[in-house]
């Protein structure tokens, strides 16, 4: 059995072993059954050739009369992802020792693994999709099950977003099915296909909205801020830290490569539309008093400059969306994890309430610091190469574009560090008192992420070698 069959494989195994353990010791497995993921990632790292193409391939005859395939295969594009999934899932798991779940929590998370590896590998645009859905379903219990507040009006309204978003992705593959002249779901087919202007403008709007909704870029992001201040810090972790990456991958994948007209009759007005999200969710983050609700919107904000940087369609915004995507990934799952360290001391999120932690938990605060560095894109941290390329790519498209796409910087430096000097500055409060520094199995995850930004920040061409070659075929299909 081929490896990258595995890295899919393990994971639905390890749901099912998960779901039938109803003691403590679940997170325990769930730990490891992570890590032996990620070993199994290792290899393809090793093997990997920047330049040379899709590779890893493997394809297996699926539903044959519907010339179904259940199709595999990995480039510099999907690889540094499949690396984020398997890398930040034992992060995660292990974020949540202090918690009392059970076996079916990590059974989710476990079945959210597969289905969003299944995104990032699927060359089979019916694969595709499957994963697609895959990949809501346990994130949608997870968040109703073990959320707060109003978790289920809210995560209903998560549902039906990405449920229509999903179907009108569906109606365009069903479409291109069609007119593949051998009934094929191959996305090799797909981009093969000369499809007039009129059909490439409303399959543009078909995909678009799909990805957008699930990014989220401005206007459909409406869902977001919500679903993810009332979902437990675990939940939060995985829509911002890796699922949100699956629709800055669709329009990577699938968008430009198939509909290359579409994006560019269309593609200078979701530039536009991801350029007001960067600074109306940043405007709206630094007046927010909830420490959790602001890092949901300074992720809108984030990830519209990395959706911006896709729309450029040239070699320096799709390379610094790609290694951008990872780092996000890293960044955001540290800063909700000290928030939920924060929370679970003192019992509030306020930022009103907050303040004085350093001088009681000087290591958390370290910690915090270069997580908050890494967030603002400081040099020699990991976000800074990602943002640097972006804004550079930007420039290229259109200078008043980077302009405004440049005050996710200043704007961004304003909400995180009012964040860090609200929480950790100033005096101590009746909340954090008697705060306790970070220990054991706190201070191990945090001394990871903490050791990951600066190490990419400091040696980035790893990441950017690795998605060089995947990076300049995907541009020149703008001139297609």
């Amino acid at each position: 059995m081929d490896n990258l069959f595995l890295l899919i494989l393990l994971p639905l195994i390890s749901a099912l072993i998960l779901a039938l353990l109803k003691t403590n010791v679940a997170k325990s497995i769930a730990l490891i059954l992570s890590i032996v993921s990620l070993a199994l990632t290792i290899p393809f790292l090793c093997q990997f050739d920047p330049n040379g193409g899709m590779q890893f391939e493997k394809n297996w005859e699926w539903i044959s009369a519907l010339h179904i395939h259940f199709h595999l295969g990995v480039d510099g594009i999907s690889l540094p992802l499949i690396l984020l999934t398997n890398g930040l899932m034992p992060f995660i798991i292990a974020t949540t020792f202090s918690k009392d779940y059970r076996g079916n929590f990590y059974a989710l998370m476990a079945f959210m693994q597969a289905g969003l590896l299944l995104v990032f590998m699927a060359l089979d645009a019916f694969t595709f999709y499957v994963g697609w859905e895959i990949a809501l379903i346990p994130i949608y219990f997870i968040c109703a099950l073990w959320g707060e507040g109003d978790r289920i009006r809210v995560n209903l309204k998560f549902f039906i977003y990405t449920f229509l978003g999903s179907l009108l992705m569906l109606i365009g593959i069903l479409y291109l099915y069609q007119q593949v002249p051998s009934h094929d779901f191959e996305w090799t087919s797909f981009i093969a296909l000369e499809l007039g202007d009129n059909t490439q403008r409303w399959l543009f709007w078909a995909f678009f909205i799909a990805f957008a909704i699930k990014i989220p870029i401005f206007p459909f992001h409406t869902w977001q801020p919500n679903t993810y201040t009332n979902a437990p810090a675990a939940g939060t972790m995985l829509l911002a830290g890796i699922m949100l990456k699956m629709g800055v991958y669709g329009l990577m994948r699938w968008l430009l490569p198939v509909v290359p007209t579409g994006v560019a009759l269309y593609g200078q007005f979701a530039m536009i539309l991801c350029i007001i999200g960067i600074v109306y969710a940043s405007i709206i983050a630094i007046k927010q008093d909830d420490a959790k609700r602001l890092i949901a919107y300074s992720s809108i904000a984030h990830v519209g400059l990395i959706s911006a940087g896709v729309f450029t369609w040239n070699t320096n915004g799709l390379s610094g969306a790609t290694i951008q995507m990872l780092n996000h990934g890293i960044s955001v799952i540290g800063l909700f994890y000290v928030l939920d360290i924060v929370q679970q001391r003192t019992q509030t999120r306020r930022l009103s309430e907050l303040g004085g932690i350093a001088s009681k938990a000087p290591k958390l605060a370290i910690f915090f610091m270069i997580i908050c560095m890494g967030a603002v894109g400081l040099p020699l941290t990991n976000g800074f190469i990602g943002e640097f390329l972006l804004l550079k790519g930007v420039f290229q498209y259109g200078f008043w574009f980077a302009v405004f796409g440049g005050l996710t910087l200043i704007l961004g430096a304003v909400y995180t560090l009012r964040l860090y000097q609200q929480t950790m500055l100033g005096e101590t409060t009746d909340e954090t008192m008697r705060f306790e520094d970070v220990k054991g199995g706190e201070l191990v995850v945090l001394s990871l992420i903490s050791f990951l930004i600066l190490y990419i920040g400091i040696f980035p061409n790893f990441l950017l070698n690795l998605s060089a070659g995947s990076v300049e075929v995907l541009s020149t299909f703008l001139g297609r």
